[in-house]
């Protein structure tokens, strides 16, 4: 009987010398092909622009007065290398937390607080250190600058979490986007409506209800969505706040 010396691979063995040639070229090839197929789905997404945590910056310690809208921002009358005076904050804690309970103790106070900054484009915000690290009263005395009315406004954009749109998530979309941003909304993170184009100089806002209280949770129905919303515009310091009537809602 002829002995068959057909090149056979077993796993746990080294492959025979005839198959190493092959199997060294099918090796390569695959990973040649692999690589294409990434950067040809990478190259079809949308930038995710340049938001994100600024660790660079290290810790910034600011001082200045909280407003609550109810959500807490911080007008800076005291900035830092990185943070001037005058810049409005949005404030969130760790994780999908917001700050709520920490800052409305501290509501028209002068407070000093340190964190870490997380920038997209004009919209920044200070994820604080726990406690009284984070935020704590100062001395001095400071009053939120007056607001401005801009009128009534009917705009399309997108409902998003300000933490994840300003840089802790690179940005996506679909069922997961849309989940990531409720639970994100849910945790008392600041709701923000990234308008289609620019309103006053600004691509972000603050979104409220229509009465100035918190987003309701029946456009949160609508998060992660293109949308088109009618409602009053505001500017508290360099922030715009949009407070919607949530029975505008359309989707488009």
């Amino acid at each position: 009987m002829k002995k068959d010396t057909t090149p056979f691979f077993v796993g746990y063995l080294k492959p025979p010398k005839k198959l190493r040639k092959f199997l060294l070229t099918a090796g390569l090839g695959l990973a040649a092909v692999l690589t294409v197929v990434g950067l040809v789905i990478g190259a079809t997404q949308d930038d995710p622009g340049d938001g994100a945590f600024r660790f660079d910056y290290g810790p910034q310690t600011v001082s200045g007065v909280i407003e609550m809208l109810p959500y807490p921002i911080l007008h800076v009358t005291e900035g830092s290398k990185r943070v001037e005076a005058g810049q409005t904050l949005m404030l969130a804690a760790g994780g999908k937390t917001g700050v709520v309970n920490r800052a409305s103790r501290l509501e028209g106070k002068t407070v000093t607080a340190t964190g870490v900054v997380l920038e997209r484009g004009e919209l920044t915000m200070l994820q604080l250190r726990g406690g009284k690290r984070g935020l704590k009263a100062a001395e001095g005395d400071a009053t939120p600058p007056p607001s401005e009315h801009l009128g009534r406004w009917k705009l399309a954009g997108e409902i998003c979490d300000g933490k994840c749109l300003a840089g802790a998530m690179r940005p996506s979309r679909g069922l997961a986007h849309k989940a990531c941003a409720a639970l994100c909304l849910i945790g008392d993170i600041p709701p923000v409506f990234v308008s289609s184009k620019p309103v006053e100089g600004s691509d972000f806002m603050l979104i409220l209800n229509e009465d100035g209280g918190p987003l309701p949770r029946s456009a949160y129905d609508y998060i992660a969505q293109f949308i088109s919303v009618e409602g009053d515009l505001s500017r508290h310091g360099d922030m715009l706040v949009f407070r919607i009537d949530p029975d505008k809602i359309e989707v488009l």
